[in-house]
């Protein structure tokens, strides 16, 4: 099986990395001179990676990078114990609450954005979590 690895571009690494170590109790780990750095403290560490907004995300890319907020069909999602308490840690430290606290069948969900346009969510698993509307496989 493949290791997990996240990676977060981003614009300002001093800025990130004091966001994501005040929003989610990261830590630094190492650090790749001013082009990167890398947070532990979740089950998979995260990297920081400074790229530049209106740079080329890879050769020969058609489209530049925007660190507007966007949408992608990848996002992350922390399961939090207290998500009151995390959104107002996240928040303190810079993020934006785009849909706050809403209750569903597996628990609690709030849905934010960080400095840097990525998207991501605090979830509270109550009752059997997503296993509340979970369907048969096959």
């Amino acid at each position: 099986m493949a290791a997990l690895i996240v990676n977060i571009d981003v614009d300002d690494l001093e800025k990130a990395i004091r966001f994501y170590t005040r929003a989610l109790g990261l830590r630094v780990g190492r650090r790749f001179g001013g082009d990167g750095a890398e947070l532990l403290g979740a089950e998979a560490p995260v990297y920081l990676l400074v790229a530049a907004p209106q740079s080329a995300p890879y050769a020969g890319a058609a489209q530049a990078r925007s660190y507007l907020r966007h949408w992608t069909p990848v996002h992350l999602d922390f399961a939090v114990d207290d998500i009151e308490a995390a959104t107002r840690q996240a928040v303190a430290a810079g993020a934006r609450v785009e849909v706050p606290v809403t209750q569903h069948p597996y628990g609690k969900l709030v849905v934010l954005a960080d400095p840097f346009g990525h998207g991501f969510c605090f979830l509270r698993f109550e009752g059997r979590g997503y296993d509340e509307i979970a369907t048969p496989a096959g």
